[in-house]
């Protein structure tokens, strides 16, 4: 069987070794599955950012039709990813600073970072400034849901926060208590 490239319908094409049955098992040789949980994380990620997701749960390993469904199984060869072996790349990701479990304290479900904070927190910083923000109080769900949307639109609060954290750290904005919850006040970096 040759292996080729897949477009799915959401417009994501598919690396080739999705067409490969070994790619859906854990493999018994180490350095085989070092490389293919490689290979997994790296679709994940693009996957994500592609459909903008930021959650990925054990759970999605058995959702037919569900957001993760066009990575996590391949009908044409029908193969899919089992949950322990998808719980195991959760895992992965965790280690390696691509992901954190969110809520903490569980396993079952990661926020995935396909942009790292300190990458949101110059997004975040950018459209701040280019949208006259600065020096203005704004709250976590004026930026996560904002009238117009914006690259920020749907992030997670959970994320945001740590976004916020790192621009904090280099005095480029500021959490304070509103109101209804938390907003942050952005300075000129």
């Amino acid at each position: 069987m040759a292996l080729s490239t897949h477009s799915t319908p959401s417009g994501f094409l598919l690396p080739s070794v999705h067409s490969a049955p070994p790619f859906f098992t854990e493999q018994p040789n180490p350095n085989t599955q070092a490389h293919l949980t490689e290979q997994w994380i790296r679709l994940i990620l693009t996957y994500a950012r592609h459909r903008r997701l930021f959650v990925l749960r054990v759970e999605d390993a058995e959702v037919p039709g569900g957001h993760w469904d066009e990575i996590l199984r391949n009908e044409r060869i029908n193969r899919r990813i089992l949950p322990p072996y998808l719980s195991s790349l959760m895992a992965a990701m965790v280690a390696k600073n691509l992901a954190v479990y969110d809520p903490p304290k569980q396993t079952r479900a990661v926020l995935l970072y396909w942009r790292l904070p300190e990458e949101w927190a110059d997004v975040l910083h950018s459209w701040a400034t280019a949208t006259g923000q600065l020096n203005t109080i704004l709250t976590f769900y004026e930026i996560s849901d904002p009238p117009i949307p914006s690259p920020l639109s749907d992030i997670p609060i959970p994320l945001l926060r740590r976004a916020i954290t790192v621009l904090s750290r280099s005095n480029r904005a500021q959490i304070i208590g509103v109101a209804d919850g938390e907003g942050v006040r952005f300075f000129v970096g």
